[in-house]
């Protein structure tokens, strides 16, 4: 699975906007802002905003008092958009999954952990990070009948 400190840092600072509010046609914040909350550097954060404005999930403002806002509420902006904005995989390490003499077996295992990671963080929004509603989210799989019962 590859979830690197750019997804993680991207989706800190955008739950950090959510947090404030910071959508729509409000008051826009600025990197520094952002940086000094989370306690990351500006550079860092001005690469990550360039992928997450191409990817239409910020919005930014010039001028005097400019800074980016979130293009959509932040109910309705994912975990696994946001991460997907900003990594360039997440359905695994290429070493894992591409890789001469990986057994076929292991390749799927490593490809369903990444789509299980997507469909996870797919349902989760900013907002729902913002209110806590994270803690239990996750839901066990029943194990695969194994065969014809016996009785």
């Amino acid at each position: 699975m590859r979830l690197s400190t750019r997804g993680r840092y991207a989706v800190m600072a955008l739950t950090e906007m959510a947090r404030r509010g910071v959508e729509g046609a409000g008051a826009p914040m600025s990197l520094a802002e952002v940086a000094q909350s989370q306690m990351l550097s500006v550079a860092y954060l001005e690469q990550l905003f360039g992928r997450l404005r191409r990817a239409g999930l910020v919005r930014s403002a010039r001028g005097p008092g400019g800074g980016y806002r979130l293009a959509r509420p932040a109910s309705e902006i994912t975990v696994a958009e946001v991460v997907d904005a900003v990594e360039d995989t997440i359905a695994g390490p290429p070493e894992a999954t591409e890789a001469p003499g990986v057994p076929q077996e292991q390749r799927d295992l490593w490809r369903e952990l990444g789509e299980q990671v997507r469909l996870f963080l797919s349902a989760i929004s900013l907002q729902d990070v913002v209110d806590g509603r994270t803690f239990g989210r996750a839901v066990p799989v029943p194990p695969a009948p194994t065969g014809p019962e016996e009785g």
